[in-house]
């Protein structure tokens, strides 16, 4: 077996240490584990995995038998790395490689350069392939989540539009009479109450109730607030 050369990290016996040469074989190991566990994260989407390489300048032990594995809580999305450990009796060590998993999927871009605080049209926006794991906010796919939405910054023609892309909309004014749901496994209740800040999508807001109770919510649509149980 052509044994393959990687950093020592520890030795049980000295032995003569060399420069890195990962092999063909070993290379191509690690490009299908990290393919493989990409696609099943990514399912619909195409990924492409690009292997790197140690530092040249570390000299290394030989080791005959070396096992590729995914790290523990790793995200193989972007740049990411690929674990290898040597499982030779005599000679035991860890070390990781790095790898560039670029994962590409259907989403919309900037049909034109466009300024911060544009309301977005259909007309701006254009379905294409982009890179999914260029940034990690989410890619947004749907115009209908997007037309009639304002720019938080600009964007460049081409760029693809993530979530984070899109200001929050402001479902109610601080004053604002609103109505509050409530609700959990097989029953909701509802009523009304005045918001006592601006009903931000997404974001908390206090609501005084008619009772004259103040409790919060999340603002989660034209002047309604859920309230979490």
């Amino acid at each position: 077996m052509n044994k393959v050369l990687l950093p020592l990290l520890w030795l049980g016996t000295l032995a003569p240490m060399h420069a890195l040469a990962l092999d063909e074989s070993m290379a191509q190991r690690v490009h299908s584990l990290a393919a493989e566990a990409s696609q099943r994260a990514a399912p619909g989407l195409r990924v492409h995995v690009s292997v790197g390489r140690l530092d040249p300048r570390v000299k290394l032990a030989p080791c005959a038998s070396v096992q590729p594995y995914l790290p523990a809580g790793i995200r193989l999305w972007g740049a990411a790395r690929i674990g290898l450990r040597c499982t030779d009796a005599g000679v035991r060590w860890n070390v990781f490689l790095p790898v560039q998993v670029d994962v590409f999927g259907p989403g919309l871009v900037a049909a034109a350069a466009l300024p911060a605080g544009a309301t977005l049209t259909a007309a701006d926006l254009k379905p294409a392939e982009v890179k999914f794991s260029a940034a990690p906010s989410p890619i947004v796919a749907d115009s209908a989540l997007a037309v009639g939405r304002t720019l938080a910054r600009p964007l460049a023609a081409g760029d693809a539009l993530r979530s984070t892309d899109l200001r929050a909309r402001q479902w109610f004014a601080a004053g604002d009479t609103v109505r509050i749901v409530a609700g959990g496994a097989g029953w909701r209740i509802h009523g009304e109450g005045q918001a006592l800040n601006p009903g931000l999508e997404g974001q908390v807001v206090r609501v005084r109730t008619e009772s004259g109770r103040v409790v919060s919510g999340l603002a989660a649509g034209e002047r309604t607030v859920e309230i979490p149980l």
